[in-house]
């Protein structure tokens, strides 16, 4: 990922100030600028600054050299580079990732866009995705690509910003406390939304009171005259009192600023009603399924009204949006509709992927079916979540079932138990054959069904997909691997 400096150019002198790091000067390199920054030395152009992060699998010092080659006219390294010929300026620090971080911290502070940051267990991408699709219809928009939404990710992204940029989105994502701190430390933002709170990184946080805490973190950041806007249909949310004065979008709320009413969903779209300051959208439409959509709708809608735009621009951008990634993409395959969801997956996301599923198939008249793989980073409850999401495909009457990873078992077991056919149900639980999955669904599977396919990231569900291109005769067997 590279940014490019398009609101300012900036010197190896400024850059050091900003970050709080000390100058080192090799031949000329001094009266060089930055024009873009990198933190992949394949992604260096001439006058690039280059940051030598240490990641998980190697140290961007050891590409110091590679960068200067191709044109770097400065780094930010944690110790002077050696053995490293040309005209270049060192920054050094004791920390690349938080100069970085520092680094975008000053331009921002060198814009007027207004910042909106989103966070949340279930839909931050998504909500991200519509709250720039509705700003896009009336202001120049800057937003999070594909889910950088982490400690560099989220600085290359307002390191992004243009002149004329009035609006930037924000996605910040974290694993552990103290992340998100970090970051709305740096991006200070105008507006911050909280989504949800689920039971994502369950594992690292031990209860849901906790993924609470960590994600109103965000309100460390926001700025004084700012607007923290929030699920009000999450208890959690609003019974804490860091939300005191906050603005709330719900469905139940009684309370809630936006509201969503009148929810209807369609082939390939859904239409609901929405009442807020006295005001009511008849007939607001997006092209997604789902009420978890109509809450990532409601929240950009929100994010519109505060901004002070008109409600056919708001009406617009709903209607323009697209998902990115792997995220509920409905297409057709073979006389079988396909809805692909295989980006992440948490019991909650789970849940409304399904509901969508069986929605989907009713309005078609189809079967529904699912192959569902393991959620991840739950920790000691994940077999009781994978056990729920077992019986919870049963309850909603999904007729064939494909469970897919270690979990696999858990979840064909609860789901038979609570009444699907066993021999509806497939088991594969070596996610490092997809092929063997893929044989159980084309054995299996008939013209006319939907099928749903969602796991959390790390099971790859896409490689089954991938893995789907020859017919084989039906066959209605339970089978195991």
């Amino acid at each position: 990922m590279k940014s490019e400096l398009k609101l300012k150019e900036l010197s190896p002198v400024e850059i050091a100030d900003a970050v709080g790091g000390r100058l080192a000067v090799y031949g000329l390199g001094v009266s060089r600028k930055v024009t873009n920054v990198a933190y992949d030395s394949r992604d260096v152009t001439a006058d690039s600054l280059f940051c030598a992060v240490k990641g998980e699998r190697t140290d961007g010092h050891l590409y110091i050299a590679d960068a200067v080659k191709s044109g770097a006219s400065c780094v930010i390294a944690e110790r002077e580079p050696e053995n490293v010929t040309g005209d270049f300026s060192a920054v050094i620090v004791d920390d690349t990732v938080k100069a970085l971080g520092r680094l975008a911290g000053y331009y921002r502070s060198l814009s007027d866009a207004v910042v909106v940051a989103v966070t949340g267990s279930v839909g931050k991408t998504t909500t991200k995705d519509f709250i720039a699709s509705v700003t896009s219809e009336s202001f120049v928009t800057v937003k999070t690509e594909g889910n950088h939404n982490n400690e560099i990710g989220l600085p290359m992204t307002l390191l992004s910003l243009t002149a004329d940029c009035r609006v930037a989105v924000v996605e910040m994502g974290m694993s552990s406390r103290g992340e998100i701190s970090a970051m709305t430390k740096i991006a200070r933002p105008d507006i911050a939304v909280i989504t949800n709170i689920g039971t994502s990184h369950m594992a690292n946080l031990g209860s849901r009171e906790n993924i609470c805490e960590a994600k109103l973190e965000i309100i460390e950041g926001l700025r004084r005259d700012g607007t923290l806007l929030i699920n009000g249909d999450e208890p959690l949310l609003v019974s804490n009192g860091k939300c005191i004065g906050a603005k709330l979008f719900g469905i139940h709320s009684p309370s809630a600023d936006y509201k969503a009413m009148n929810i209807k969903s369609e082939s390939d779209r859904t239409v609901f009603d929405v009442v807020y300051s006295n005001r009511a959208l008849i007939n607001v439409e997006i092209p997604a399924l789902g009420r978890h959509n109509v809450y990532n709708a409601l929240t950009a809608l929100a994010v519109g009204a505060i901004l002070g735009m008109d409600e056919e621009h708001i009406r617009s951008g709903l209607k323009k949006f697209k998902s990115s990634g792997m995220r509920q993409r409905i297409y057709e395959k073979g006389g079988v509709t396909i809805i692909e969801d295989c980006y992440n997956a948490s019991p909650e996301s789970m849940r409304a992927a399904i509901e969508v599923l069986v929605s989907k198939a009713k309005s078609m008249g189809g079967v529904p079916a699912a192959l569902l793989g393991d959620m991840l980073e739950l920790g000691e409850d994940s077999r009781l979540m994978h056990d729920q999401l077992g019986q919870f495909a049963a309850q909603m009457k999904v007729k064939k079932l494909y469970c897919y990873g270690q979990m696999a078992e858990t979840v064909a077991e609860a789901a038979i138990k609570k009444g699907v056919r066993a021999e509806n149900v497939y088991v594969c639980t070596d996610i490092s054959k997809p092929e063997v999955m893929a044989d159980m669904i084309l054995g299996s599977i008939e013209t006319g069904d939907v099928l749903l396919v969602k796991a959390s990231r790390g099971i790859a569900a896409e490689k089954v997909l991938e893995a789907m291109k020859r017919p084989l005769p039906k066959n209605n067997g339970r089978r195991r691997s």
